[in-house]
């Protein structure tokens, strides 16, 4: 099994978190290829990417919205980003479920760039974002608004709780305010804000991430529907006995008995754990 099929066997099991963080390292090459200014040593992202605070650009480019959630400045900044998303993630999905976790970031991203797009016209400023940032401040955040005593162990610092941590971050993005990059910070902050309510409102009985679920559902739904192919009519010859395929049910039962096996050692110890052998089963079994 090479890396590359190793690769997509994570991808495959490793849940919506997984996903995302591969999302936006793959959005990170793309931007390396076309959108790198190796004169300038930057990137310079199209206004069909980033989202501009300009309403001549954004009205005309809704889903920058939630693009520019995906793209990143630097390998550092993605480095960052993805780190803290990991751990995020892992922590939110403990006690919610994937499409939440989904819904929530794509709803915070949205929210997040209309704050910064509103402050940025009402202070009379322009400019342009990009970064996960603002998403992931809302899946620590909303984290930590529901379990804000979860005991976490740090390296070389030992037990802290997540409202710590969380209350760190925030404090850094705002002493930050006003050094550089304030329309970043501005997004930072909304997506916080968003985490908590998100939270709040769930508590009430209202989740909000059904909006997302169901218009992913319907385009989903979409999609199959026009690719299933049609009815045809199936003719039974009578003359020839059916034989009764029970050789082939009992190897599915095995084959299905060892790959619940194999994602319960996963659940258990992590995706590292398995064997080669076990890995390549996997992969052959996913095909």
């Amino acid at each position: 099994m090479n890396i590359l099929d190793d690769l997509k066997l994570q991808y495959k099991l490793g849940g919506i978190a997984m996903r995302v963080i591969y999302w936006n390292i793959a959005c990170f090459v793309i931007s390396l290829i076309f959108f790198y200014q190796f004169s300038v040593g930057q990137f310079e992202f199209p206004s069909w990417l980033a989202l501009s605070s300009d309403p001549q650009v954004f009205s005309f480019k809704p889903w920058t919205f939630l693009t520019y959630a995906f793209f990143h400045y630097g390998f550092w900044h993605l480095l960052f980003n993805m780190m803290v998303l990991n751990f995020s993630s892992t922590l939110f999905l403990t006690y919610f479920t994937q499409k939440q976790y989904l819904g929530l970031y794509i709803l915070s991203a949205i929210f997040a760039g209309v704050i910064f797009a509103l402050s940025y016209y009402f202070l009379n400023y322009s400019a342009s974002i990009v970064g996960a940032s603002a998403a992931i401040m809302a899946i620590l955040v909303a984290t930590t608004t529901y379990q804000p005593l979860m005991n976490i162990r740090l390296l070389l610092i030992g037990n802290v709780k997540l409202w710590h941590i969380t209350a760190v971050i925030l404090i850094l993005d705002l002493m930050q305010f006003r050094l550089g990059n304030m329309g970043g910070h501005i997004s930072h902050l909304a997506g916080a804000v968003f985490g908590f309510i998100f939270i709040k409102l769930l508590q009430n009985g209202t989740d909000l991430s059904i909006v997302i679920s169901r218009i992913l559902d319907f385009f989903t739904n979409l999609f199959r529907k026009s690719s299933s192919t049609p009815f045809k009519k199936v003719h039974k010859n009578y003359n020839k006995p059916t034989q009764k395929p029970i050789s082939k049910i009992v190897t599915k039962d095995k084959t299905q008995q060892q790959i619940d096996e194999i994602l319960d050692k996963i659940s258990q110890s992590g995706y590292d754990c398995l064997t080669k052998e076990e890995k390549e089963f996997l992969f052959k079994a996913g095909k």
